[in-house]
């Protein structure tokens, strides 16, 4: 990430289809009036008898860790996404990439304790085990259940432990895919067998575009192995700093384990950010009252964007790209951020800066997502957080870099080794 950060400041005119962020042309809805009257919603909610004046200077004061608006939260995820969540096993974090720190450490406290992950995955996760010094066992993710199996045994065998599964079933980042219903059932219950609590981020679940919606893997926990993260950095705004932590009914079946469970997340939230900031969190907790509780009407413009967008980064690359198909392929996300393309050479961090400096644009080499070389020919295209124009700019730039990268490997295959031998 910083890489990339230093690549943009760098080369500033290039386009950037690195940047897996929320697109900035809906946050003019929370002008500051906007943000005045959530807040006044919210304090009028949370003292509808009392003194308006004690009330603000609470949310001035240092709050409860778990939160203050965690009912709002629970509402919300119950009418959007299914999930069956509550207030009282909800904890509101600084985005989820609290949530995940808090969690990984909890759930892997003995050098035993190994963290299973697909492979390519999000480095926020594999970043928090690795400060951790929690191990990380990859998984293909061609057969998902049969491979947990295999890492069981093969770390049993080592004396190790699968602990915890992070996953992104929608529209997963950086590969945009979607695990269907029955593969997240068949998860749920080898989770279960082998005691491993999942840990399922869900930042898109509300940016879907085409097809039918999938329940979460926590709405179909009946084994109570599944802790449900979620954030509003993609349905409101990153700068808001707010996600969650939603923690199963019975933790493997034992009410006392996940009530266990949550009060150690608490205590170690209380060590790290003592509360997630309650300005921010009464901003949203009016923004969820003025919506009644439901963000749908509110992602409506926004899921539309990202669609145009994704299409017309499907048109370019067919435009371009077509001559190339036996060689060089794509995804079809049917929603989320981001499409994977497939190339026959290998792209770097020297790939990403010759690509931006010659050709002006910046692209994500998948390999940073990667545990292993697997992934070296393969790059993720976000195509969130810029216009229509400069998705078309950029593919058509992509393009002429990829051209000019196979006449050389073609030249030199002539006179000896490949180039990305």
């Amino acid at each position: 990430m910083n890489f990339l950060n230093e690549i943009a400041g760098e080369y500033p005119s290039a386009i950037s289809l690195a940047a897996g962020r929320p697109t900035d042309r809906f946050f003019d809805r929370l002008h500051p009036q906007a943000l005045v009257d959530a807040f006044a919603r919210y304090e009028a909610h949370a003292c509808p008898h009392g003194n308006p004046a004690k009330s603000r200077a609470g949310l001035f004061q240092y709050g409860r860790t778990a939160g203050i608006i965690n009912d709002l939260v629970a509402a919300q995820l119950r009418a959007d996404e299914g999930v069956p969540a509550s207030a009282d096993r909800l904890l509101i974090t600084s985005g989820c990439q609290e949530a995940l720190a808090l969690c990984l450490p909890a759930l892997c406290p003995d050098p035993a304790d190994v963290l299973l992950v697909c492979n390519p995955t999000y480095i926020g996760a594999t970043g928090v085990a690795s400060m951790s010094r929690i191990e990380v066992h990859g998984l293909p993710g061609a057969d998902l259940c049969a491979e947990i199996e295999q890492a069981v045994e093969r770390l049993g065998r080592r004396g190790k432990r699968a602990r915890a599964l992070y996953l992104i079933p929608e529209f997963d980042n950086p590969s945009g895919r979607v695990l269907d219903e029955p593969l997240r059932r068949a998860l749920v219950a080898s989770c279960a067998r082998h005691r491993i609590v999942v840990l399922e981020d869900n930042p898109y679940g509300m940016f879907r575009y085409e097809g039918q919606p999938i329940p979460p893997m926590a709405a179909l926990d009946d084994a109570g192995c599944v802790i449900y993260l979620s954030t509003y950095s993609k349905t409101l705004s990153p700068a808001l700093r707010m996600g969650s932590a939603n923690l199963p009914e019975t933790l493997f079946g034992d009410r006392r384990a996940s009530r266990d469970l949550f009060q150690n997340l608490v205590e170690r939230k209380s060590f790290v950010t003592v509360n997630t900031g309650q300005i921010a969190q009464a901003f949203v907790g009016g923004i969820l009252l003025q919506e009644r509780m439901s963000l749908q009407r509110w992602v409506e413009p926004i899921a539309a964007w990202y669609r145009r967008n994704r299409d017309t980064m499907l048109d370019e690359l067919q435009r371009v790209f077509a001559d190339a198909s036996a060689t060089i392929s794509w995804s079809r996300p049917a929603g989320g951020f981001f499409l994977s393309l497939d190339l026959p050479f290998r792209f770097d961090a020297d790939a990403v800066a010759e690509c931006a400096n010659e050709h002006g644009v910046i692209v994500m080499p998948m390999s940073f997502f990667a545990l292993d070389a697997s992934q070296d020919r393969r790059i993720r295209l976000a195509f969130s957080a810029v216009e229509p124009a400069q998705i078309a700019a950029g593919i058509r730039a992509l393009g002429s870099y990829v051209a000019r990268r196979r006449v050389d490997e073609t030249r030199s295959t002539r006179h000896g080794a490949p180039v990305d031998a």
